[in-house]
């Protein structure tokens, strides 16, 4: 099951898409694609009730897509998951997951511009797995209890202000923080449609070169070893967000390779998942 947003920003409605691809409003059922709903998301009866006809049809033409969740109460980061990423920036393959925190500002739709920020000029991006999480979830015994509060998977661009993040007093916050950072969606697929999180192919351009081409079955740590290990530190909630790390292909791995500029475009996709497109700006 296929989950989205559309409309305007700070006004979007939640629509589930049937497997035809007609959108479906599901405004009667819940206010928005956010914690309370997803807490209570069972994707086998609402695609029961899509078979059945008893939800409304929705026109998609021409509307926006927002990010199909709706303002995470947190976007969890993880560095260095890929080990041809650690190897082309000149680091050593991690004990444990690198973790670091995005605000929730930073979370835009997936093709909404995307604004290097001021002061910026080494402006990077990361196609990346994103995890969303659908049940409260604390220091979690092993994957089967991740794989159990696991709601879905969507795409997500971890834009990075590179000269920030390293070159300002070496702390990633800086460089992840800015408005517009963490483009999401278009969907948000329910975990019982991704048979296999750890055979997904993901693939980047920038201006229709092909930068990244990687498969999540190159994780340094896989998706139920990560939410299992967050879990340890804080508590996931209903909403949550956790970018699972960016494969080899980062403008930072090569050397002379310019960096993202206003006008540049920046199209992801994540095989089962869909596609994102984005036209850069400046703050």
């Amino acid at each position: 099951m296929k989950l989205l947003r559309v409309g305007p920003p700070g006004a979007e409605r939640p629509v589930v898409l049937g497997q035809d691809g007609t959108g479906y409003d599901l405004s009667g059922r819940t206010r928005d694609v956010d914690g309370s709903f997803l807490a209570g998301l069972d994707a086998a009866a609402l695609a029961r009730d899509v078979a059945a006809g008893l939800l409304p049809e929705v026109d998609l033409a021409g509307q926006r897509v927002g990010a199909p969740v709706a303002r995470p109460g947190k976007v969890v980061g993880i560095g260095l998951n890929y080990r041809d990423h650690a190897a082309e920036a000149g680091a050593a393959i991690p004990d444990e997951p690198v973790i670091f925190l995005k605000p929730s500002s930073t979370v835009v739709g997936p093709y909404d511009e995307v604004l290097v920020p001021r002061g910026g000029d080494k402006t990077d991006y990361e196609a990346e797995l994103a995890i969303v999480i659908g049940r409260p979830a604390s220091y979690l015994a092993g994957h089967a209890e991740a794989a159990r509060v696991i709601a879905g998977y969507t795409i997500a661009n971890d834009v990075t202000e590179r000269a920030f993040q390293l070159e300002r007093g070496g702390q990633w916050a800086k460089g992840k923080s800015a408005q517009t950072f963490t483009p999401l969606g278009p969907w948000l697929v329910t975990a019982d449609e991704v048979a296999d999180p750890q055979r997904l192919p993901l693939r980047l351009w920038v201006n229709g070169e092909l930068r990244q081409d990687g498969s999540t079955a190159h994780m340094i740590f896989p998706v139920l070893e990560l939410v299992r290990y967050v879990s340890q530190f804080m508590a996931l909630e209903p909403g949550d967000v956790i970018v699972t790390g960016t494969p080899a292909g980062v403008t930072l791995g090569h050397p002379g390779a310019a960096f993202l500029a206003p006008g540049d475009v920046v199209e992801i996709e994540i095989d089962g998942l869909g596609r994102q497109r984005q036209v850069l700006g400046k703050a």
